[in-house]
């Protein structure tokens, strides 16, 4: 007995002292982050509940795969961080390419000479520019590769590529690119570019097919296949040439489909078994730009560090009106990148997420998902002045960066359904009273928490072609009223209804009410905004069906013009306003093309259609915006599409994270972020600090209590021993 009381006091004791030794250390407790590698620079972010699949840059073609997969890649063009609208400037090329338009006998011809028959861009790699280290570029004293095996035997010991002991590197060269292209028209990989490539970079198709014949046994050697549109002149110029003229093509050469990709690389991952543990280009990217990946674990985390073979590159030391205000050009002309590792961490609740934001422990809300819908009510309040940040977002200092894509939420008409489709007068006019009935300004402030900006044609901001104001407003649905825009009445919906044939939402003809359908994909529906769209159609008299279904069954439906409304979005690959209009480009539709065309609203006018093969060829300018602005009209007038909306993403990010301008295109801007680690620090112990007294005053009552029974205990053992 007396053993056991002399443990109890010690474990009070020792507990006291751990308490008291604990409170004097600066580190939270609670940090669930593991300690960076001392010196270096970690940003602390989160990959959404849908962790990245493919990381090859011949196959990705999710963004947030490019997350990753711009950070680790240069192609040779990309986007100025900070210029508004986006502006493509040099990334791996030494300069922008010069571009050459042929005739049919191969003779150069200027730009409205004649008629082009193909189009060569010349472009020329950066010296400077070099693979990160990798075991696919280390070889033995013979200057064989060091790690290519007969069997999968051989290589059995290692599972992942930091397992490999030797590394090796070498300068990127023109036969990088022109590799990666030859990998493109490869049907092996199944590239979703293929289709579309083929339309444009000569030889392309027929490189395919020749492809697709060869009999494989391990690696195919992709060099000793020619590409007719694809020369390698030297190691720094590559020739591509296209058919005819293609202007938007400059912006396909800024996607991670261009990427460099060595054939050391391709024939490294092709080691027998290697597949076998994900030791693949689509598990384990190799490239050229700022980041290399040093973990893919997408359950738990991916972390990047800094490639300590990338180029000199600096912060630009120009940007867009306001962005020196903003504090965006403060570190104009410093090396980049200015971090030195990256960690995202998998986090599938919201909850969570906001905490460990709240608490320091992430630098910014996310990059992809996770910006502030999931949490938006925590984050802003309404106050006198308006949408406010919550005070306790204010006392931390935290920053609110807006992200616009160019991009469109839908709802579109199926222009060959017998009742809503066609091109008669009544037949506008009934999409028009549907249209002035849809408020979107309401759905959006309801269902979005007013994180939205209403559509005026198929254009977003960002996009050229796109006008705010009076000079943007689509005519048919709005009123210019006192400098605002005023959706028009229910009063005047009605009226088109009653010219439409349908009085009171009713068929004149038969006395039937009118019912419309709307097919929505399962999860992008509820119940909520089923019954508002009821109402909204209500008051005009008009019923309303849903017809959800998974994405399969969706698809199905566009692919057969089985529908009558249905949903649909569109991001920008590249800032151009044909990356849009051909969404309503007649071959574009699935009954056309016999594929997943775009046009899923089947559109089909012969006016739209001229207007958009010449827009396609023409180079920015007046006459190319007479075009534009023509296309603008027509899906205006033919009432096209129910509505849209651009949404507008809120992120949030710690005090301590600067140059947080989000680029709607470009997903290579890791590089330009900075951290203030000593200030993160700082907060966090400041934001973190225990609450000990409960732990004191328990110990302290435990004592207590235990005092009067060992001092009755100690009187008992000597009243015995007397």
């Amino acid at each position: 007995m007396k053993l056991h009381v002399r443990m109890v006091f010690e474990a009070i004791v020792l507990s006291l002292c751990v308490l008291a030794l604990s409170s004097c250390s600066k580190d939270p407790w609670n940090n669930p982050n593991p300690a960076n590698p001392k010196g270096l620079v970690t940003y602390q972010s989160v990959i959404s509940p849908a962790p990245p699949k493919h990381l090859d840059p011949v196959i990705s073609y999710a963004t947030d795969e490019s997350i990753f997969i711009m950070q680790i890649y240069e192609p040779l063009l990309g986007y100025h961080f900070l210029k508004r609208p986006y502006e493509l400037q040099p990334l791996a090329a030494e300069s922008m390419p010069e571009v050459t338009y042929l005739d049919t006998e191969g003779n150069s011809i200027a730009l409205g000479e004649g008629e082009i028959a193909f189009t060569r861009y010349t472009l020329r790699v950066r010296k400077d520019e070099h693979f990160q280290p990798h075991p696919s570029f280390a070889k033995n004293a013979s200057g064989e590769p060091l790690y290519l095996f007969s069997s999968a035997e051989e290589g059995q010991q290692y599972k992942t590529v930091p397992d490999f002991p030797e590394t090796g590197s070498r300068p990127v060269t023109a036969n990088d690119y022109a590799y990666q292209i030859k990998r493109l028209a490869d049907p092996v990989n199944i590239s979703p570019m293929l289709g579309f490539m083929s339309q444009h970079i000569v030889g392309m198709s027929e490189l395919s097919r020749e492809l697709g014949d060869v009999e494989r046994d391990g690696w195919l050697n992709l060099n000793d296949y020619d590409l007719t549109g694809v020369e390698v002149v030297d190691d720094q110029t590559l020739v591509i040439t296209i058919k005819k003229n293609y202007p938007q093509f400059v912006y396909w050469l800024s996607m991670h489909f261009f990427a460099p990709v060595a054939p050391e690389v391709d024939r490294f991952y092709k080691n027998p078994g290697f597949a076998q543990r994900n030791l693949t280009l689509d598990w384990w990217p190799v490239g050229s730009g700022p980041f290399m990946l040093v973990k893919n674990d997408p359950n738990t985390e991916i972390i990047l560090e800094r490639n300590p073979n990338f180029r000199e590159d600096y912060y630009p030391s120009e940007g867009a009106p306001g962005d020196a205000e903003a504090g965006y050009l403060d570190d104009a002309g410093k090396r980049l990148p200015f971090i030195d590792r990256a960690v995202y961490r998998l986090e599938k609740e919201v909850l969570p997420l906001w905490t460990k934001f709240l608490q320091g422990y992430y630098d910014r809300s996310g990059e992809v998902h996770a910006n502030t819908n999931g949490f938006f009510d925590q984050a802003f309040v309404v106050g006198p002045e308006g949408l406010e940040a919550a005070p306790e977002l204010a006392d931390h200092g935290i920053t609110v960066s807006i992200d616009v894509k160019p991009s469109l939420y839908y709802y579109g008409f199926n222009m060959r359904d017998p009742v809503l489709g066609g091109y008669t007068d009544e037949k506008r006019k009934l999409r028009k009273a549907l249209q002035i009935a849809f408020n979107a300004e309401e759905y959006i402030n309801i269902f979005y928490k007013g994180n939205g900006i209403v559509a005026q044609s198929p254009l977003p901001p960002g996009i050229p072609g796109y006008f705010p104001g009076k000079a943007g407003t689509n005519p048919q649905v709005y009123d210019w009223v006192d400098g605002k825009r005023e959706r028009k009445s229910i009063e005047h919906a009605k009226a088109l209804l009653v010219e439409a044939g349908y009085p009171n939402g009713r068929d004149a003809r038969t006395g039937e009410p009118l019912k419309i359908f709307i097919d929505v994909q399962s999860q992008a529906i509820s119940n909520p905004m089923m019954n508002w769209m009821d109402r909204q159609f209500a008051q005009i008299g008009v019923q309303v069906e849903y017809r959800p279904a998974d994405w399969n069954r969706t698809r199905e439906k566009y692919l057969t013009g089985n529908t009558q409304i249905f949903s649909h979005g569109w991001l920008a690959d590249y800032p151009d306003p044909e990356n849009f209009l051909f969404l309503l480009h007649s071959p574009e539709s699935p009954l056309v093309c016999k594929c997943d065309g775009t046009n899923n609203a089947n559109y089909a006018s012969d006016e739209y259609d001229e207007a958009f093969r010449a827009m396609r060829i023409m180079p920015p300018g007046p006459e190319r915006d007479v075009e534009v602005a023509k296309m603008v009209k027509l899906f205006q007038d033919d009432a096209v599409w129910l509505y849209a909306f651009t949404p507008k993403e809120i992120y949030l990010n710690n005090a301590w994270v600067y140059n947080t301008k989000r680029h709607g295109i470009d997903k290579g801007t890791l590089k330009y972020i900075r951290l203030d680690a000593e200030m993160r620090a700082r907060k966090q112990a400041e934001w973190n600090q225990p609450v000990t007294w409960p732990l004191y005053a328990g110990a302290l009552l435990v004592f207590a209590l235990l005092v009067p029974g060992v001092t009755a205990y100690r009187r008992r053992q000597r009243a015995t021993a007397r």
